[in-house]
């Protein structure tokens, strides 16, 4: 594409943002025209205009541009350091909290692996699991059927302990099924991040991993100071080892492990 395309690529982002409600415009340029352009190649199509036309043929087109957009890729447990870390200097923290229920947010929690991860970390602390709550909401439809079903396969696992999935995942067909009392503590719902507010504010703990990074800057800012007006004083923020807090919420939360990207908000 040249710059003869631009004014096909602003008429299709409107198109988009339009029928699917997917805020094209707080993307980073490079990352959306990267995420369309795959799409385009399925289709052979090579201008902007051209692949507008393949939408408007067939509408059934714009969910799996959705799926390219949101690109997830995820397992449980995923970066063990991380959730070694949490156990170690989180989750202690947390069961500390008097006698109300832990509010956590999972935000793009993609197919569901991240919101049941922690449902299984809480679980194996041996605390009351009654007290926990957690919010999982991403913006794709189809990885919140996964995130509510809790199935997944074998390969979803590979970076779990083996004890871990014996004791709170059971077979399911040639997949593995996260046990009901867990699924009970995760509530799965859709919610698009840069438009909307999570319903249950504040949370004791709100991770969001790799989601910024596709962000523009001011978009990011926005984000952060989203989560620090949702998380609770003395709560922790959980970023992706790529992402880092700027503008003015740098001020409001405190970094408690640069290596993992937790922050804490001071009581």
């Amino acid at each position: 594409m040249t710059d003869l395309d631009e004014p096909g690529f602003e008429q299709l982002s409107r198109r988009i943002l339009q029928v699917s409600g997917f805020a094209t415009a707080a993307y980073k340029p490079r990352v959306l025209r990267r995420r369309i352009a795959v799409r385009m190649r399925a289709n052979n199509v090579h201008t902007y205009e051209e692949y507008l036309a393949i939408l408007d043929r067939t509408p059934e087109e714009y969910q799996k541009l959705a799926d390219a957009l949101t690109i997830n890729v995820t397992k449980f447990f995923r970066n063990p350091e991380l959730w070694a870390r949490l156990r170690e200097l989180v989750i202690p923290e947390l069961w500390k909290i008097p006698q109300r229920p832990i509010m956590v947010w999972s935000a793009g929690c993609s197919s569901g692996e991240e919101p049941y991860t922690l449902a299984m970390l809480f679980a194996s602390t041996r605390g009351p699991l009654d007290r926990i709550r957690i919010d999982a909401t991403d913006i794709d439809r189809v990885c919140l059927e996964r995130a509510q079903a809790g199935s997944y396969p074998q390969s979803s696992f590979s970076e779990t302990p083996a004890e871990i999935v014996e004791a709170y995942t059971t077979p399911l067909a040639e997949q593995r099924q996260v046990i009901a009392s867990l699924r009970a503590i995760v509530s799965v719902n859709r919610l698009d991040l840069t438009r909307e507010r999570p319903r249950n504010p504040p949370y004791d703990m709100i991770v969001c991993r790799n989601v910024l990074i596709y962000f523009d800057r001011l978009m990011q800012e926005r984000l952060f100071t989203l989560f620090a007006d949702s998380l609770r004083p003395g709560g922790f923020l959980v970023l992706g080892k790529v992402e880092t807090i700027m503008g003015p919420t740098k001020e409001r939360l405190e970094m408690v492990d640069p290596r993992e990207r937790i922050y804490w908000r001071p009581i």
